[in-house]
């Protein structure tokens, strides 16, 4: 009977370590689940943050480029800042600009250089001043100084040469003995780039004779003009583009076409030097 009884509770005892070692399995179970999930969160919530902060990195890295670039147009700031940009009328001159006009000024003639009203006008006497030094000294070693005029009339640079130089009478083909001369004005043309030139044809109030080969002296106004322009281009290489050929007849004398030598003066060509604003700054600002 006693053994029957142990034998009982020694079953007894068996079953329930055996359930209770059971439910701590279930439950340990349970827990390594839990950890299981939370670490695969985890490692997803990682991935997630390293993702963000690659695109941190990638915008810092922007930023810091954009502040590179940054720096760079503050440097060339502070460069243009150092020359001062200024505006005149259409045109934006540098205080680099404007001192080089300054020192150029000073050679011109004074008492032109106080009528002076606008950029134009003093850009104008620069360029006057530079043809006259290259032009009016071979003139006056070939005696020619009669038959030519460099002046300036509202600010525009006028080389005014006598027909009798240039032209056989009511012919428009250039005199082999005017060369010379177009050749020291090509020479001047071409060293400046900042200009243009427009010749002017003008004859005598005569009427051409019927059966000439020249219509009238609109016609031949402009084939002279055209003649010079030619021989400038061809013979002494100015660009086409800086030239521009006008007739204008009789009809601007300098003078009374009632007596022969005021026909001679009133026949003659005009080389009127156009600077040009736009290039001359440029080149100013190469300088």
């Amino acid at each position: 009977m006693k053994k029957l009884i142990v034998l009982t509770l020694l079953a007894g005892s068996f079953i329930t370590v055996s359930c209770v070692s059971k439910k701590k399995y279930v439950e340990l179970e349970g827990q390594y689940n839990d950890t299981r999930s939370t670490l695969s969160k985890t490692q997803l919530e990682k991935e997630e943050i390293e993702g963000k902060l690659a695109k941190i990195e990638e915008r810092v890295a922007n930023y810091n480029a954009k502040i590179q670039s940054l720096s760079t147009v503050n440097q060339d700031l502070t460069n243009l800042s150092n020359e001062r940009l200024q505006k005149h009328g259409n045109v934006v001159l540098s205080n680099n600009d404007k001192e080089q006009m300054k020192q150029a000024l000073a050679n011109v003639d004074q008492n032109e250089l106080a009528k002076a009203q606008t950029l134009q006008d003093s850009m104008n006497l620069i360029v006057s001043y530079n043809l006259k030094k290259n032009l009016d000294s071979s003139l006056i070693a070939d005696g020619q100084e009669d038959d030519i005029k460099i002046d300036i009339n509202e600010t525009v640079v006028m080389i005014t040469i006598s027909d009798k130089l240039l032209f056989n009478s009511g012919s428009y083909k250039v005199n082999p003995k005017a060369n010379n001369l177009l050749e020291r004005l090509a020479n001047v043309i071409n060293s400046e780039p900042a200009l243009e030139v427009m010749v002017e044809g003008h004859t005598d109030a005569q009427t051409v004779k019927p059966g000439a080969y020249i219509k009238d002296n609109w016609e031949l106004s402009v084939e002279r003009s055209t003649a010079v322009i030619r021989t400038l281009q061809d013979k002494y290489g100015v660009a086409p583009e800086k030239l521009i050929a006008a007739g204008r007849s009789s009809y601007h004398p300098l003078t009374e076409n009632d007596s022969k030598e005021g026909r001679s003066v009133n026949r003659r060509t005009r080389i009127v030097i156009l600077p040009n604003l736009d290039k001359f700054l440029a080149l100013l600002s190469a300088n």
